[in-house]
């Protein structure tokens, strides 16, 4: 390591819309070579030092913004978002929001078109970032047709072509499968023998062990503690999760459980939702294909599979938001046509900002309840730790504070059945407990599905599993 890569010197900042992520007072130097991991509760500040880092603050983000940041010897504020491109790469929480292209090999050579770089080095760093990341499947796709998991590999292979000193990566890992985490941690040990720098935010951190030389962990947008990778990786259990933090041990793979409805919990309700002749196709390419499939009711019930193995495309079809799937279902005896399902059933995205509409979070979680009552939705915003936001815009929250906003709104609709795509990504260690608390306690009431890799989340409250690989489900 022969120099500072970035310096953060007396920095503060708040959010022109609010205070989660705010900073205060922060120092911090990373060295060119280091590979340091931020983690902390929502909300502390990890996301917003990223955005200092690659620009977006002060640049693309208002608030208030005192002290100096540098990025090898450049300082952020006067230097155009553009011109840091070339320096530090970011892959975001929601790799939507950084595309630009419709196809997924146009995505990865955006970046070096934009640094002007020849057609044929394009083309060679193109080449030799898919055969790194093993991701030739990938290329060639409409952005569209890709699930949460293959847009995050996409994103990480755009920064990498562009081959900037300094990575950046918010929450990675939120979207992907256990195989794909293996695969990111492979690609960042090889961005490290490179001579990298790479800042990593994150909430899941046992695949970290052995990759970071750094740990810092944030509190109230200050670091708090500073510890070497040793060292934190050390740290037992307890302790990390009284600090709010996910453990870093090793969890069951349900990946690897048999295919088909598993039970994995005692559960004694018989009825159930059936499903028939359930397809959907994107154009030629069949997405989904499950001949019979029976969902007890009143269970809550994982929905795990690799990424692209048609999870997602499966809920939304069965809460009848998938236009032009095929199949039946009946509940309770009765069949359902996609109308009768989207009027039963509540859905709660992967992207939670695109279900945010009102001007206040108490305001937002309302907006389903049949009959308003405020006292209601208090509880249940005390119960998710969110009860102190009630009067701020949803859109102003951390990732983590969006996410149980939108599960507070579904779990007030007083729907039938309850779809969470990947409820916990972006959560900390206490809010994934008082998520998994929350729809553990609803199976008495409605039936919940729960689309997730978080293995932990899987071990705190779901009663069945549903393995979906190919787009099938083998019975």
């Amino acid at each position: 390591m022969s120099g500072a890569a970035a310096v953060l010197k007396n920095v503060s900042f708040r959010y022109k819309n609010g205070d989660a992520g705010a900073l205060t007072g922060l120092d911090l130097t990373i060295s060119e070579g280091e590979c340091v991991l931020l983690c902390g509760s929502s909300g502390c500040g990890k996301t917003t030092v990223t955005r200092l880092l690659n620009g977006l603050i002060p640049h693309y983000y208002e608030g208030e913004l005192a002290g100096d940041v540098t990025v090898f010897g450049r300082s952020v504020a006067d230097t155009a978002i553009e011109d840091l491109a070339g320096t530090v790469g970011s892959v975001f929480q929601n790799p939507r929001s950084q595309f630009f292209c419709v196809d997924t090999t146009a995505e990865i050579a955006f970046g070096c078109e934009n640094m002007g770089l020849p057609e044929e080095e394009i083309r060679e760093r193109i080449s030799g970032t898919v055969a790194d990341m093993k991701i030739e499947k990938l290329l060639d796709r409409s952005i569209f047709n890709l699930s949460g998991g293959e847009k995050q590999k996409i994103a990480c292979a755009g920064v990498s072509a562009m081959q900037p000193p300094l990575i950046v990566l918010d929450e990675p890992t939120s979207n992907l499968d256990l195989d794909a985490i293996d695969e990111l941690r492979r690609i960042i040990r090889h961005w490290r023998e490179q001579g990298k720098t790479i800042v990593i935010a994150e909430h899941r951190l046992g695949w970290l062990n052995g990759i970071c030389d750094r740990v810092l962990f944030m509190e109230n947008g200050c670091v708090s503690r500073d510890l070497t990778g040793a060292e934190f990786f050390a740290e037992p259990t307890v302790s990390l999760n009284t600090a709010g933090l996910r453990s870093v041990a090793e969890k069951r793979n349900y990946l690897e459980s048999d295919t088909g409805v598993t039970a994995i919990k005692p559960f004694e309700n018989a009825a159930s939702i059936e499903l028939r002749n359930f397809t959907y196709s994107y154009g030629r390419h069949t997405a989904l294909d499950i001949p019979e499939l029976e969902i007890p009711a009143g269970s809550v019930c994982a929905v795990v599979g690799h990424n692209g193995a048609g999870k997602s495309t499966f809920v939304k079809c069965l809460c009848g938001l998938q236009k032009g799937f095929k199949g039946s279902v009946t509940s309770g005896g009765k069949a359902c046509s996609p109308r009768d399902m989207r009027r039963i059933s509540y859905m709660v995205m992967q992207d939670v900002n695109h279900q945010l509409f009102a001007e206040s979070v108490l305001e937002e979680v309302m907006l389903g309840m049949g009959n308003e009552d405020t006292d209601t939705a208090l509880e249940m915003l005390r119960k998710l730790g969110i009860a102190e936001y009630k009067d701020r815009h949803a859109m102003s929250l951390s990732g983590g504070q969006k996410q149980r906003t939108a599960i507070a709104s579904a779990l007030l609709a007083g729907k039938k059945l309850l779809i969470f795509d990947e409820p916990t990504s972006g959560l900390d260690f206490h809010s994934m407990e008082l998520t998994a608390q929350l729809l553990s306690s609803l199976g008495s009431e409605c039936t919940v599905l729960i689309v997730t890799h978080d293995m932990e989340l899987i071990e705190r409250c779901c009663t069945h599993i549903i393995h979906i690989e190919n787009g099938s489900v083998s019975i």
